[in-house]
């Protein structure tokens, strides 16, 4: 069996997992609702407090899908209790972001400001040259952060541009192994 796919999820008190049919799984918390269907061939069920997520046999794809199927559920538990946050840090003379409202506003040494509307259910702050971007969905946090971060790739001898507050640019190496 998968090593995370037979690994039970915990559901937390105030969270309600509901599955109707075709595996379509709603999960509600103290920070909001998430709802997203499934596939069809895996078998969830809610024992007590707990999700359970089994597969009918043991073909490559099923092995796959097993996995994938029980990380989506426990990101959809995890995200309507504690919510997801990625962090993006501006470096580089005169670029810098500001928030008026739902707008982003990069200035990034372009001619013109670099203007981002916030996706429903997210959620952007700045805070100096630190940019957090957060809400109950881990993909659309993550994806948005992404969108962001395209805007201005850090460049890799420097690191000017917009990066993950935890990314470490690496400089290439040549043939000889030296820096």
């Amino acid at each position: 069996m998968s090593r995370i796919g037979r690994m039970p999820i915990a559901v937390p008190a105030g969270v309600t997992v509901d599955i109707a049919e075709n595996n379509h799984v709603t999960v509600k918390g103290p920070k909001g609702t998430l709802e997203r269907t499934l596939p069809s061939e895996m078998d969830i069920k809610l024992e007590g407090d707990e999700v359970i997520v089994t597969r009918p046999n043991d073909l490559k794809k099923m092995k796959s899908l097993h996995g994938l199927t029980r990380t989506l559920i426990h990101n959809m538990v995890v995200g309507v209790t504690d919510g997801y946050t990625k962090e993006l840090e501006v470096n580089g003379v005169g670029y810098r972001a500001s928030k008026s409202g739902k707008v982003l506003t990069l200035n990034l040494g372009y001619s013109h400001p670099v203007e981002m509307t916030d996706p429903e259910g997210l959620e952007s702050k700045v805070d100096g040259n630190k940019i957090i971007v957060s809400g109950i969905d881990k993909e659309k946090v993550g994806q948005y952060a992404a969108e962001i971060r395209d805007k201005r790739r850090p460049e890799p001898y420097k690191g000017k541009g917009i990066k993950y507050a935890d990314e470490v640019i690496r400089r290439k190496v040549g043939k000889t192994g030296k820096k």
